[in-house]
């Protein structure tokens, strides 16, 4: 009888997992428009900056509200490049590590009073891994802290430091004119999908045997992950699958600083989410990244795109996790109306 109703559960799956794709597709789409949301509340130039461009595609208000909002933020920019006149390199370095890790340590400090305490219990509702962390075991993130702030000043900023004469060969990066709105959005999409060709096949090369144990193993420590342990990893791990991925897209775009700042804080927020350990509503499922931490041998990629094309999901499409990851636009946790089979069963 269990058979024949397993035998009915996974024939009812096959639609779930055929349409997997789409689910990715949606993944993408969101970190995209979580950049055009920043963007819609940042950027200099929806109106392509110019006050004779013609806008007969949208309604004469919103041509200027935006183009205000344009002129406003390429004034400001242009503030910071005369304060910093003669020492641009120093605006880089706050502009592509010190803004980023910001919104790293600022996210994670929410996520950690609820790891720690348990509370507010409205959050914890959403636990992924019910029972684990609970609260986090001390030490264990004291030892992860330390190691995630060894790699943002002995690795990350060297190798940022590093990329600024290289990125002034492609162009200046702190150069005058802001880049158009529509511009960031061509730059978006090119990184995302960079970062998720790049982080896929170095994620599933240090899972080889002959590189797990010595390096990626540190990052599994974690079974049950949360966010600051995004970067909790071994420092070869972090420069070739962390930050290689997200830093190639602005290198090869030759990219504005604006450019920089914004893709780096999105990635750094979007990896937190992933490793958070709570499906929490509006906000980006991490069920994908977080059964890749219970299992080890599935999920290895960001979007999930690459591992649809190479079957490295398919366990994972049989599961309530799979089920499970979706965009949560309620309040009822997920593992609430989607419980695991066996506690559907009790």
């Amino acid at each position: 009888m269990m058979k024949g109703e397993a035998g009915r559960m996974q024939h009812s799956d096959k639609p779930k997992q055929e349409g997997h794709i789409w689910g990715s597709m949606r993944r993408t789409a969101f970190i995209l428009g979580s950049g055009l949301l920043l963007l819609v509340a940042f950027w200099n130039s929806v109106t392509c900056l110019h006050p004779e461009t013609s806008m007969t595609s949208l309604p004469r208000h919103l041509q200027r509200f935006w183009g205000a909002s344009g002129y406003f933020w390429q004034a400001q920019w242009e503030r910071l490049l005369s304060t910093f006149e003669g020492k641009e390199w120093a605006l880089y370095i706050i502009g592509a590590t010190q803004v980023p890790v910001l919104f790293f340590w600022a996210f994670n400090g929410l996520l950690l009073v609820v790891d720690t305490t348990g509370k507010p219990n409205f959050i914890s509702r959403y636990r992924i891994q019910v029972g684990k962390n609970e609260p986090v075991d001390a030490e264990k993130l004291r030892q992860s802290v330390r190691t995630v702030l060894f790699n943002q000043c002995v690795i990350s900023l060297p190798m940022l430091v590093f990329l600024y004469p290289i990125l002034k060969l492609r162009g200046d990066p702190c150069r005058r004119e802001l880049p158009t709105f529509h511009w960031f959005l061509l730059e978006l999409a090119i990184f995302t999908l960079i970062e998720e060709v790049l982080f896929y096949y170095s994620h599933r090369l240090l899972h080889h045997p002959a590189f797990y144990k010595k390096i990626h193993k540190k990052h599994h420590e974690w079974t049950a992950p949360i966010g600051v342990i995004s970067l909790y990893a071994h420092p070869i791990e972090h420069v070739v699958s962390n930050m290689l991925p997200v830093m190639v897209g602005p290198l090869i775009m030759g990219s504005h600083l604006s450019s920089i700042t914004m893709w780096f804080s999105l990635a750094l927020i979007t990896t937190t989410i992933s490793h958070c350990g709570y499906h929490l509503p509006f906000l980006p499922s991490p069920e994908f990244h977080d059964y890749h931490h219970l299992k080890f041998n599935q999920c290895y990629g960001v979007l999930g795109v690459l591992d649809h094309l190479h079957g490295t999901d398919t366990v994972f499409k049989q599961t309530k996790a799979y089920e499970r990851h979706i965009l949560l636009l309620g309040f009822t946790p997920l593992s609430e109306s989607i419980p695991d089979a066996l506690k559907k069963m009790e």
